[in-house]
């Protein structure tokens, strides 16, 4: 699969990650770990609106919202809360805010599920951890898919 399927934001994120060698994507990761911004305070006080990925190994909460553009479109919010002793976890969600906080339903929808490996960080991540990458990723997914129902 090619980049060239992915939103802008994440197929360059993507690109960034592949012109690196393994021992530097994992410092990329980490760096994207340092940028994943706090939830804001509407939602700290509140972890009945987040809703847990099970599947990854550390601790990860997410939601996503939606607004209104000026032009009509609706574009989605996600926000994350991940432990700062987990940065892989914590990046991953990093990567995923990056590339797709602010899009609409169809762009987020169209990601290919397997997009986490496009980061090439499956020989460096163990198994266990991708499939929590994954799981990430569908779990946004879904809910920006269910959401998007409601709103039509």
């Amino acid at each position: 699969m090619s980049t060239y399927t992915l939103p802008a934001a994440l197929a360059e994120i993507v690109d960034d990650f592949q012109a690196l060698t393994e021992p530097d994507r994992l410092q990329l990761l980490l760096e994207f770990s340092r940028g994943l911004p706090e939830l804001p305070e509407r939602l700290k006080d509140h972890p009945e609106l987040l809703e847990q990925v099970v599947e990854c190994q550390s601790p990860l909460f997410l939601t996503i919202e939606s607004e209104k553009n000026p032009d009509g479109a609706r574009k989605y919010r996600l926000f994350f809360k991940a432990p700062q002793e987990a940065p892989t976890t914590r990046g991953f969600a990093g990567v995923l805010h990056e590339g797709l906080d602010g899009l609409t339903a169809e762009e987020i929808l169209a990601v290919p599920d397997d997009m986490p490996e496009l980061l090439g960080l499956t020989r460096a991540i163990t198994p266990l951890r991708m499939r929590g990458m994954t799981a990430m990723l569908g779990r946004i997914k879904r809910k920006v898919a269910a959401a998007s129902r409601l709103e039509h």
